[in-house]
């Protein structure tokens, strides 16, 4: 596929917050209706909450229409930098996202955090880690001078893995955590949420391109079907923090406490990326977008897995949520550092 400039858009650019602003409208609505608003988190099949997975669907899809698996041919060209960016998103960073959590929650914060609860906000924060972005870092390449081609080689080899390596990996860490697995609602969750928009993605792009050709699908379909996903995102977000309003207000400080370990990730994770970029000595067109690549989150994915395994009122949900929260801004300083230590 052609080089394609990318700029932050509007919603993009203000996501934390129209994020802030679901999070307040959310816990109104709770506080207003209570238990009225129950019947929605009773709409299920095999614990799958339906409402919610037809928004989740709506945010993946136009996200899925941007792969393009034919630029996978050309990992063979520049094989270290996907090699690297495969190594930081698969052997390091769901362990290392594991480690800070169980170190937050389950020591640091345990005068604050329920030993109970403490395993459903570890939970949350090990699916975060183990859902690589897929989207918004196109966003980020391209504020860092990243190759665009190269950051879609990137992203879709990272679509293709996580059909096969994050329910086992997922698994395994809330194995360790002690929290029984429905493993067939884990593999339900990345069959509705990744395989099937996947599949639809691919078969939409290349009916519309085939049409209407490759310029009016990139510069017109693609950016009017942008709103959807954030608009479908901000509802998923007051629904969720609907059911989470009381929890909240009876403890505020929830939010901050659960972001903590979820910035210091995202900042190791960069470093460890660029560094070792650098010291693979990766141009910086390659380095940049593999470092943002594993410093930012599939947050949809994520987000749908953890209301399908725990519930829309669990810590766990409410972990990924906060990981929407502080990405854009974090993420931010990190095109900021990126591009001062550009080489």
């Amino acid at each position: 596929m052609e080089k394609q400039k990318r700029s932050i858009g509007f919603f993009e650019k203000y996501l934390t917050i129209w994020v802030a602003l679901g999070i307040l409208g959310g816990i109104g609505l709770g506080y207003l209706f209570g238990d009225g608003i129950e019947f929605i988190s009773s709409l299920e099949v095999a614990r799958v909450n339906i409402p919610v997975a037809i928004l989740i669907w709506l945010m993946i899809y136009p996200m899925m229409l941007q792969v393009d698996f034919s630029s996978i041919k050309q990992v063979g060209k520049k094989p270290r930098g996907v090699v690297w960016t495969l190594i930081i998103n698969w052997a390091i960073k769901p362990f290392s996202m594991a480690f800070f959590a169980w170190v937050f929650f389950s020591k640091i914060y345990a005068a604050w955090i329920d030993p109970a609860l403490a395993g459903e906000y570890i939970a949350g924060a090990i699916i975060l880690g183990a859902a690589p972005c897929t989207a918004m870092v196109f966003v980020w390449s391209y504020l860092t001078d990243g190759d665009p081609n190269y950051t879609l080689v990137q992203v879709s080899v990272n679509d293709l893995i996580i059909l096969v390596a994050f329910v086992p990996i997922v698994g395994l860490l809330l194995g360790i955590t002690n929290i029984t697995i429905p493993y067939e609602t884990l593999v339900a969750s990345v069959i509705i949420f990744v395989v099937v928009p996947l599949v639809a993605g691919v078969i939409t792009q290349r009916i519309l391109i085939k049409h209407r050709g490759e310029e009016w699908f990139k510069k017109e379909f693609l950016p009017k079907l942008k709103p959807v996903s954030i608009v479908a995102l901000l509802v998923t977000l007051v629904l969720l923090f609907a059911f989470q309003g009381q929890n909240i207000l009876n403890n505020p400080l929830i939010i901050l406490l659960a972001a903590v370990p979820l910035v210091i990730q995202t900042y190791f994770i960069f470093f460890l990326a660029w560094f070792g970029g650098k010291k693979l000595k990766l141009p910086h067109q390659t380095c940049a977008p593999a470092a943002m690549i594993g410093a930012s989150n599939f947050f949809e994915l994520a987000v749908a897995v953890a209301i399908a395994l725990f519930g829309l009122n669990s810590p766990a949900a409410l972990v990924t949520v906060v990981g929407v929260l502080v990405e854009v801004p974090v993420m931010l300083s990190l095109v900021a550092l990126a591009n001062r230590w550009k080489y």
